[in-house]
């Protein structure tokens, strides 16, 4: 099971992989988009953790809509409303929850994904986030219907994604900023998919741990 604390942690954990590596996503995005992916994200998690130092979420619905609604307000670009979609997407299917199961965990997770695709009209081979978090739901949910343990699935749900972020290099982008340049977008990887990976990799190593 998973509960408000753990969920307190994966969040604190994606601050400090954004902020490690936003001077990457800038340099990604600075490529194909308006080289501000990484600051952006960065001071919209830094926002969040200032959020979070104020009050304590008493579960995990609330603490996650408290990251929707931050990351909304503070992060430029499409990137905001579509993070924020994600997470409060993820936060109304786990409302009122303190503790979850990995499959809970998974439903969540899918929700936020198709939350994502409804807004940004994306999809697989587009060279977008959800070219990163379509095969990481598929991986999770594989994993899990497998009967692996849970800290297994997410390893698999992270190394998908990872996977499908490298597979965004040599596409042409379609949606986005990005797809302006048409034909000499190929060749960079995505950065929206790079940052997809590193949250779903930052929960893969804060709940190794669980089973």
């Amino acid at each position: 099971m998973l509960t408000t604390t753990d969920f307190l942690r994966w969040i604190e954990r994606c601050a400090e992989v954004i902020a490690a590596n936003r001077d990457y996503l800038v340099e990604l995005d600075a490529a194909i988009g308006d080289a501000d992916h990484g600051a952006n994200m960065d001071r919209g998690f830094q926002a969040v953790m200032q959020k979070f130092a104020q009050e304590n979420p008493a579960e995990i619905g609330a603490l996650l809509k408290t990251v929707a609604m931050t990351l909304i307000s503070t992060v430029g670009g499409a990137a905001g409303p579509l993070y924020g979609t994600f997470f409060l997407q993820m936060a109304t299917k786990l409302a009122g929850k303190a503790e979850i199961s990995a499959a809970d965990w998974a439903a969540a997770l899918e929700a936020a994904v198709q939350g994502v695709q409804q807004r940004g009209k994306a999809e697989a081979g587009d060279k977008t986030m959800i070219d990163a978090l379509l095969p990481a739901v598929t991986a999770l949910r594989q994993a899990l219907s497998d009967g692996v343990a849970f800290s297994a699935a997410l390893k698999a749900a992270a190394q998908a994604a990872e996977q499908g972020m490298r597979e965004t290099i040599p596409l042409v982008a379609r949606k986005g900023r990005a797809s302006y340049l048409g034909e000499r977008s190929a060749g960079h990887q995505d950065p929206g998919a790079t940052s997809s990976y590193l949250l779903l990799k930052a929960a893969a190593e804060v709940w190794a741990g669980v089973e």
